[in-house]
């Protein structure tokens, strides 16, 4: 890691430019282009196509049988169904809250205005395979569809020779999941996005996934709704001098090992502790099974920020509106007022952020590079819409008309007075 006792402006700059995730790689982007025009065009066949030359797995059906999907829970350790289903619950309770409310005003003699709060008919659900399988995703992902009223919930997972990761089976089947497809890759988003004779069409498709998966879901945003373009992991730590610097030290480790472009950050005022964490990242590397990726992570986006106050601390790290914050000061719930840019935040030394990615009940599908100065974490309101609607009595829009009518000429849209104007003077 490195020390930074100033941020400049240009230094921000670059650093946010790493995890950009609008940047485009034009030959990428046609090659996405391309899968999914051949989807569009030639549906389960190309699917099939697809699988036996990216995955290297012939496939027969697309669908994965339910009886596959229950023989799963005889292959996975029953210490890991039952934190599955633990977290499950987790995750449910909180989510339960978030749920948005249909309300009707009458406070207007003669006008009823009201928005209807209703699920999203369908939602397809993206879940990269083989090494990078995550079950715990799989629950973030899908509780928050259920409880929102989805009818209908569409997983996709990359074809395995060996078959489907089990506990992602089981965790789809705690999670509520309807329909699950052996399908990966741009091929997957675009068979989500357009439907093809097996595959049905959602209205929005959620997830993370490669850089292919990344680059689908930008081109069929539109047709579909999509969750965000998910970037490498990223965490911001801001520690003072009580915090201690073994657990920052494998907190800063616990988003590292997750990506070579994953970026781990603290912010402090104390030196003291910035030598303290910088040695213990090394020491704890050593010992670090995926201490190859992580290595390559610290030693590329790996930074502490040494500033002289706790002010500076947090104008830095609203700054830097990291997709995981950790607040390690002393009394740490005082300082979540000041936060305006984060995706998740974590207060006090008992707090790491692991509880948060497989545990405690808030979403771990997070804005990444920045995005959490304008965009939140995955919740039930990503699979809700609203409709508003609006009734009028005869006295109500009489009242009304004329302040209508003036606008709409004002902007020269004389259709929009008259379609008032035939209500009101009825015998015209």
């Amino acid at each position: 890691m490195k020390i930074i006792e100033k941020m400049t402006p240009a230094a921000l700059a670059e650093l946010r430019q790493r995890s950009d995730t609008n940047r485009q790689d034009e030959v990428l982007t046609q090659q996405v282009q391309d899968i999914i025009a051949t989807v569009q065009k030639k549906g389960d066949q190309a699917l099939k196509e697809y699988s036996q030359a990216f995955d290297r797995v012939q496939l027969n059906d697309l669908r994965v049988p339910a009886a596959e999907i229950q023989a799963a829970f005889d292959q996975v350790d029953e210490k890991v169904v039952t934190a599955l289903k633990e977290a499950a619950e987790n995750i449910r309770s909180f989510h339960q809250l978030e749920r948005a409310r249909s309300f009707e005003d009458k406070s207007r003699p003669g006008v009823i205005r009201g928005t209807k709060v209703t699920p999203l008919a369908a939602v397809g659900i993206y879940v990269p395979g083989g090494t990078a399988a995550y079950p715990s995703s799989v629950l973030m992902n899908a509780i928050p569809a259920k409880i929102a009223g989805v009818n209908q919930i569409v997983m996709v997972t990359p074809p395995q020779a060996k078959g489907i990761n089990p506990a992602v089976l089981v965790a789809a089947s705690i999670a509520g999941v309807d329909e699950i497809y052996q399908i990966g890759g741009a091929q997957a988003i675009a068979a989500l996005a357009f439907g093809t004779e097996t595959i049905p069409q959602v209205d929005k498709i959620t997830g993370p996934g490669n850089a292919y998966v990344a680059e689908a879901k930008r081109q069929v945003y539109g047709t579909v709704a999509i969750d965000m373009i998910a970037g490498p992991s990223e965490i911001g730590i801001l520690a003072d001098e009580t915090a201690n610097a073994k657990n920052v030290a494998a907190d800063l480790l616990s988003q590292a090992e997750h990506d070579v472009r994953a970026q781990a950050m603290l912010v402090t005022n104390s030196a003291d502790l910035a030598q303290g964490v910088m040695k213990e990242v090394d020491a704890q590397l050593a010992k670090l099974p995926r201490r190859e990726i992580a290595s390559q992570s610290i030693a590329n986006n790996g930074v502490i920020y040494l500033v002289e106050t706790v002010q500076e601390m947090l104008d830095m790290m609203n700054k830097l509106a990291p997709e995981h914050l950790e607040i390690q000061l002393k009394n740490p719930s005082s300082y979540l007022d000041q936060i305006q840019n984060a995706g998740s935040v974590f207060l006090g030394p008992l707090a790491s952020e692991p509880l948060g990615d497989y545990l405690a009940g808030p979403n771990h599908i997070l804005p990444t590079g920045g995005t959490a100065r304008f965009s939140s974490a995955l919740g039930v309101w990503d699979f809700q819409k609203k409709i508003q609607y609006l009734e009028y009595s005869q006295e109500a829009l009489v009242k009304d008309a004329p302040f209508v009518t003036a606008l709409a000429r004002e902007e020269g849209l004389e259709g929009h007075a008259r379609a008032i104007e035939s209500r009101v003077n009825a015998d015209d």
